[in-house]
């Protein structure tokens, strides 16, 4: 067992790395959630934490992103309300569904999401004064997964950034940098929202989400930063094989593989 200390000391560390990995890639989940899980929280305590703590991330990671998210309104317009609504759907859910079936089917999300992020694809990029007509049952589509996305981030946390980045690389003519900036937007405030649900229905564990929480604001700040300077191709590389390493290490501890 760990002093009280060396826990802070572990949760601000694990938080700082959570929250650069979180902002750049959409996968604090990655590296918080095994850690919580490691230090004897059950995997509901441990996603509500993981998500409580990850309110912290967009007070750094928004700020740091106000040059991507300039002059993107619109989208966001349309992005937010569908995550928020589908945020408190999965957060309802989380609290229905039995946990040993929480714990099953997750994995099966994370491995769908790492692998569409692994996928080539070729975007168009809107020029200046272009106009770009996308069609309506793409839209549809569109709309269905970001509200899904938020479904699953409010039921569980763990990698939904993923998931996000996922449906926008699909469906936003914007470069990487300019819709991870979006994603952070979105599902930081679906965080906030989900604080306030799951303090509704379950204690709190603050004194770890006080410590990782210090840890995603730091770590919030420094990613967006770094995405800038680094090749889109290859944080999508990072993302997808991070994913699949995840949901490899749930797929063991659900089913004893």
């Amino acid at each position: 067992m760990f002093t009280f200390g060396e826990l802070i000391v572990i949760l601000v560390v694990v938080g700082i790395v959570a929250g650069i990995v979180s902002t750049a890639a959409g996968l604090a989940s990655l590296v918080s959630y095994p850690v919580l899980l490691a230090l004897g929280l059950p995997p509901v305590t441990a996603n509500v934490t993981n998500t409580v703590g990850l309110v912290f991330t967009s007070f750094g990671a928004v700020p740091a992103s106000r040059r991507e998210l300039r002059g993107h309104g619109q989208e966001l317009k349309t992005l937010i309300p569908l995550t928020l609504v589908g945020s408190i759907v999965g957060a309802i859910l989380l609290f229905i569904i039995p946990a040993a079936t929480f714990a099953k089917v997750v994995p099966f999300f994370i491995l769908i999401a790492g692998i569409l992020v692994l996928i080539p694809r070729h975007i168009h990029i809107k020029q200046p004064g272009e106009i770009v007509v996308t069609p309506k049952w793409m839209t549809a589509l569109a709309w269905l997964g970001i509200f899904l996305v938020g479904a699953y981030t409010g039921y569980f946390g763990a990698a939904g950034g993923v998931l996000m980045l996922s449906i926008l690389s699909f469906t936003s003519a914007a470069p990487f940098v300019v819709y991870n900036a979006q994603k952070n937007l979105a599902l930081g405030l679906a965080n906030i929202v989900l604080a306030v649900v799951y303090g509704l229905q379950t204690p709190i564990q603050w004194r770890y989400v006080l410590p990782l929480g210090i840890g995603f604001l730091i770590g919030g700040s420094l990613g967006p930063r770094i995405v800038r300077h680094l090749p889109a191709r290859l944080l999508k590389i990072v993302i997808g094989i991070g994913a699949l390493g995840l949901a490899a290490s749930l797929f063991k501890s659900a089913y004893g593989l």
